[in-house]
Formats: structure tokens, sequence, C-alpha cells
């Protein structure tokens, strides 16, 4: 089996890129015949009444190729006072640049997601990943030196009816701006020394969004703590909170917890 390590740690040329960041993707991508298997979970404060709302993402990832990967979602939520399914989504990633060095890269992707969703529209913000039906495409920059870890993306999305009851409100805006830019560090362990070490990462998110019909937006931070184990499984926590916005959403500001298993070298 070929080393396979997280992101930070490229000390040799035979060392691959795992996925690294939280809330955004970064422009590498999982190695071909690589299977991921990911557990998204979010608790999210109400804004405009008590209580909280709890959503569940279920995830499958699959390297085809070293410059193309796929996901597919399903979205499931309480929001109806029941933990139901309202959706799924598809997402796809073309690696088109790879500048590599012994303890460096550069990277630059396309990425698209399509997503179908049936829960009401109960926000302005627009949300392909968990709440509107739609499309979102963009593009994604990741660098690396060392043990540091830079990523910025900026992407457009457009929403859509939910189907079949909720039609997109017609005084909405029904497409936004979307960009990115995260941060993130290896704190753990040290001095590298074996695959079966468990690694540590810190990183800080900053998530915006602007509506381009009537410019309203808004921007989030989200610091998160990132455990890697063995090479193939990892664990997230991470709190994400509004800084400030102008247009209405429900519940931005809450806890994620994330949990992922590769299994390497299908294709073999």
């Amino acid at each position: 089996m070929k080393k396979i390590i997280l992101i930070f740690l490229i000390f040799s040329s035979q060392i691959k890129a795992q996925e690294l960041f939280v809330f955004s993707e970064p422009a590498s991508n999982m190695p071909t015949g690589t299977l991921g298997i990911r557990m998204g979970q979010s608790l999210m404060k109400e804004s405009f009444k008590s209580g909280y709302n709890y959503h569940m993402m279920p995830e499958i990832m699959f390297g085809i190729h070293k410059n193309l990967m796929v996901h597919t979602t399903a979205f499931v939520s309480n929001r109806s006072n029941n933990l139901v399914t309202e959706g799924g989504s598809l997402y796809a990633k073309y690696r088109f640049l790879s500048l590599d060095d012994l303890h460096a890269h550069f990277r630059m992707a396309l990425f698209g997601r399509f997503s179908m969703n049936n829960s009401d529209i109960h926000q302005e913000e627009i949300e392909t990943m968990g709440h509107n039906s739609g499309y979102e495409m963009g593009f994604i920059t990741t660098k690396l030196a060392k043990k540091i870890a830079i990523s910025a993306s900026f992407s457009f999305e457009k929403a859509i009816d939910n189907k079949p009851n909720y039609d997109f409100p017609n005084k909405q805006s029904n497409n936004a701006c979307n960009y990115t830019f995260s941060v993130g560090k290896l704190v753990y362990p040290k001095q590298y020394s074996s695959l079966k070490q468990t690694n540590v990462n810190v990183m800080v998110e900053m998530l915006g969004q602007t509506l381009n019909d009537n410019g309203r937006s808004f921007l989030d931070i989200a610091p998160s703590l990132q455990f890697i184990i063995r090479s193939q499984a990892r664990i997230d926590l991470a709190y994400k909170q509004q800084l400030y916005s102008g247009m209405l959403r429900t519940a931005p500001n809450g806890i994620y917890l994330k949990m992922k298993y590769i299994f390497f070298n299908l294709k073999k």
C-alpha cells in the first residue's frame, strides 16, 4: 500500500495528501481507488425561537482518478419535529493544477454540486448542502508549506424550488456568491515518525456569502480541532459563529461533529 497521510505531512515524494478542512474542501483529492465514509452532525441554536435543530449528513466519497473525486450525501433533519430524510446531493471535484515540492505543494481545482431538498424554505441564506435544492460551482486553491495549509474558494450558487411543496419565494434572491478562507496547522506530533501516530490539527475558517440580487451578506468564523488516527480515521470537532449578517438566517451558530474513515486501494 502506498503511504497516505495528512495534507500537512509531505515528507517524501511517495506521500499523498488527504482532505483536511472541516467546512470547506481543499483542492487536493483522495487517491485513486480510495473510498471514504463520513458522518457529519450539527446542533444549531434557533435564532427566533427556543431550542435547537439537528442535522445529520451521511456521506460516501470515492477517488475515481488522482484528479477526480465524487461525493454523495443524504440530508436528515429534525426541523419538522421528526427525524426525516429531506434530500441529498452529488458533488464532484476536478484538480487541474498540481505543483509539488518536497515539503510543499500548490493545487487548484474546480467543483460542482447538485442538490435536491423537500424541506420548507425558511431563510434568505442559500445553502444547497442541506437546505435548498439547486446547484453550486466554483474553484479552490490550496497551499501547503511544511505544517501549515492555507485554502481559499469562490463559488456561484443558485437555489430552485424545493419540490414537491415549496416554491422559492419570488421576493428573495435565488443566487449568491460564496467565499471561504481556511488556515490549519499540525500541532502534534512535533516530530513525525510513523503513519500510526495520531495527528492533531487546529484550524480556523472564514465562511461568507453575498446575495447577488440585493447585496445582503454574512460572514462566519469556525475554529476546529481535528484528530487523524492511524492515517485512516478522522474526528472533527468545530464551532461556527456568525460575525455579522444582513440577511435572515434561522440558525447560524452551533457545534459540528464529523467522523470519517478511509478504505485505501479498493481497485486492487
